[in-house]
Parts: structure tokens; C-alpha cells; sequence
């Protein structure tokens, strides 16, 4: 399949798309430079793969946003797709801008960027917007998406969260984290950390995406009541657009106590 049959499948209505009454859809992807497992850079693949998700909101993790290493993949995303496109450059020089990106149907209201660099390791960062759920509920509301990347080492990864936590300052506003959090242990100190902030939640395993392993991709909501389910996107073409594959949750559109 051509990059142009790619481009008309991520735009042609998929059979699933349809207004959901009872629920949003998320999704978080780590698109891995978009390059595939077949070695193949592919902004178009990508697209054809959020295409298939049918979400209202999708998180996403290395992403090419211009410089001489690599061309800026989220024009593509945000023409094909029809979605609103906020990025969040992590790196930032002009031989590399890369780093994470938030695409949405439903209109962004705020936008704010957390520096979760950790001492010399690489730069780090979570983007983090208000979304308009009126648009899509008829309910005057909004929801805090935080979409982010967190760092390899264990000792990273604990001050990451901490300071994530930290910024969660909006108790009446729903709020979403999800992304890639390369927490490899079930029972590590970060996961302990946003499991006592957010409850637990399914974590399906998303990496590698030929064979998943392992459970390197979260979605975590608060008020966890609202989060409905969460699941993983193994369609073929996902298999090979990324070394990731895309985990997706639905979360009530209305809290009823």
C-alpha cells in the first residue's frame, strides 16, 4: 500500500466511526519517530493508524516536529486526520525538534507545557491542555489531558511523577494522564506512585508490537469511576507503523455520583 492509498484510508469514514452517546474515546501512541518496524519512515502510515483509532483525543510520543534530521510529521497527522494538532517539542535545536503531540476533535481551550528534564538525561517533558467536552456532550464541561514521555532510569522516572503529580492543581476538572511511561516492572516504584494518585487501571502490553511484552503504555483517569475501558489496537498495519502499538480507553462523557 502507497502512501497515497495510506492517506485515503486514514480519511475514508471507517465503518466504527459514529458519535458515542455514553463515551469519549483516548488514545495514547508512541509513533517512534514514525518509523516502522520494517525500517520505513512513514508519516502516512501513522495517520492510517490514528485513522483506525476513531478517537476524540489521541497523546502522542516521539514525534518528529521539523529540523534537518527529520521532516515535521504532524502537518500530515493534523491534514490527514482532520484533528486539531498541539505539539510539545521535548528537543528542541535546529538540527532536531522532536518530542510529544496532542491531536483532537474536540476544541482545545488551554494549552501548558512541564519541563521533566532530569539532570543531564535526556530532555523530558509532558503537554498538558484543557479540552472542551461541550462540543461533543452538549454539557458545558472540559477535560485535562496530560500526554507524556517519562525518562529510563528508575530514580528519573520517581522525580518525573512526583512533579507531575504536583501539577495536577484543578480538583474539579477531570483529568487523563497517558503515554509512554517505560515503566518495564508491574510492581516499580512509578507505578506504585500513580496507582496511590489515580487507582489502578488496565494496562494491556503494547511493546514491541510484533510480539507485546511489555506494558510501557498507560491510561490513567481521575475520577477513575469514568474511566469505562481500555484496550489495545492490534490491527496489522499498526504492527509494523511503529515499535509501539496504540492503547485506547473510553471514559464516560458525564460523572453521576
Amino acid at each position: 500500500m502507497n502512501d497515497t492509498q495510506l492517506t485515503q484510508r486514514a480519511l475514508a469514514p471507517s465503518a466504527k466511526t459514529h458519535v458515542d452517546a455514553q463515551a469519549l474515546r483516548l488514545a495514547t501512541y508512541n509513533i517512534h519517530g514514525a518509523i516502522g518496524t520494517d525500517g520505513v519512515r512513514s508519516a502516512e502510515r501513522i495517520a492510517a493508524v490514528i485513522g483506525e483509532l476513531d478517537a476524540d483525543v489521541v497523546a502522542l510520543q516521539e514525534v518528529p516536529l521539523g529540523g534537518s534530521f527529520a521532516p515535521n510529521a504532524l502537518p500530515i497527522l493534523r491534514e490527514t486526520t482532520g484533528m486539531e494538532a498541539i505539539a510539545g517539542p521535548t528537543l528542541d535545536t535546529p538540527e532536531r525538534r522532536y518530542g510529544n503531540a496532542i491531536l483532537s476533535r474536540l476544541p482545545i481551550r488551554a494549552t501548558r507545557a512541564l519541563d521533566l528534564s532530569f539532570g543531564r538525561r535526556e530532555a523530558r517533558g509532558a503537554l498538558d491542555v484543557d479540552v472542551d467536552t461541550e462540543h461533543a456532550s452538549g454539557v458545558a464541561g472540559a477535560l485535562r489531558v496530560v500526554a507524556t514521555h517519562l525518562g529510563l532510569s528508575a530514580r528519573e522516572r520517581r522525580a518525573q511523577i512526583r512533579a507531575l503529580i504536583a501539577a495536577f492543581d484543578t480538583p474539579r476538572m477531570p483529568v487523563i494522564l497517558m503515554g509512554d511511561i517505560n515503566e518495564w516492572f508491574v510492581w516499580g516504584h512509578a507505578l506504585r506512585m500513580l496507582v496511590t494518585h489515580f487507582r489502578a487501571a488496565p494496562a494491556p502490553r503494547t511493546f514491541p508490537s510484533r510480539f507485546p511484552v511489555f506494558a510501557l503504555d498507560r491510561i490513567w483517569m481521575h475520577p477513575a469511576s469514568r474511566l469505562l475501558d481500555v484496550h489495545v489496537h492490534r490491527s496489522m498495519l499498526a504492527r509494523v507503523a511503529s515499535d509501539h502499538l496504540p492503547l485506547v480507553a473510553r471514559i464516560a462523557r458525564e460523572h453521576h455520583v
